[in-house]
């Protein structure tokens, strides 16, 4: 049998994976090792399973374009910020996104919120959802442009699509009518469906002035809250803590 020729037809066929492990397998004598054929074959197929899925994660992370490429097991529980571990951990098999489920994250800059929703972002990811991490104040520009030059129908779709929004920085300023108008069109659509993390430093109390109108306001809050789990988070600024 020529081995090269062999490698070629599997990397011709992209099965990229299957091509490497044949290749280690050659180079470090596995298939001499006693292996029967139908173990080896076995040993090919689930190579090619795993790099596959390894590439389908990398594409969904690319795409995300979380702000913080975080995990869960970089979580900090040590410090004194009001994280419950126990919360975490439930939310840590991303079923609350099967269920179309929202999570809420409010506490003061620098505790944590955004390194928190990209660490449960990127387990979404990891558990085939497609997620995409927004920057509000990015975000209702760039529909505003669209609405200009006639793509905002296509800008929503592309949201809508997504299994898990991120919308961070909510409430960095206040949001005028197309912005009202805008994250209502959003959560509507995805209200029942998928699932969205808002990340703010403004109490959810204070989201019905935030928002401006209190028809919308209510509106948006009632697809937003009444479906969420909320971390609610307390402490000092963690890049100061790392600084002292």
């Amino acid at each position: 049998m020529n081995h090269i020729s062999t490698i070629e037809k599997l990397n011709a066929m992209k099965l990229r994976g299957m091509a490497e492990a044949f290749q280690k397998a050659l180079e470090t004598g596995r298939r001499k090792t006693g292996m029967s054929p139908d173990e080896f074959a076995g040993f090919l197929v689930d190579a090619e399973w795993e790099n596959r899925q390894n590439r389908r994660l990398c594409r969904f992370v690319k795409k995300a374009r979380f702000r913080y490429q975080a995990g869960f097991e970089d979580l900090d529980f040590t410090l004194r910020r009001n994280l419950d571990k126990d919360m975490i951990n439930r939310l840590s098999d991303s079923k609350w996104v099967q269920k179309a489920k929202n999570i809420i994250i409010t506490g003061a800059t620098g505790v944590g919120k955004s390194f928190i929703a990209s660490a449960l972002g990127h387990q979404a990811c990891q558990d085939d959802f497609k997620t995409v991490y927004f920057n509000c104040l990015k975000l209702f520009a760039q529909l505003k442009r669209s609405q200009a030059d006639h793509s905002y129908d296509r800008e929503i779709r592309k949201i809508q699509r997504a299994d898990l929004i991120i919308l961070d920085d909510f409430g960095l300023q206040p949001l005028d009518a197309k912005d009202r108008m805008s994250l209502l069109e959003i959560l509507e659509d995805r209200y029942g469906r998928s699932s969205t993390i808002m990340v703010s430093q403004v109490p959810v109390n204070k989201w019905h002035e935030l928002i401006g109108d209190s028809t919308i306001a209510d509106a948006i809050c009632d697809r937003m809250i009444h479906s969420s789990y909320r971390i609610d988070m307390k402490g000092d600024s963690v890049r100061k803590t790392q600084k002292s």
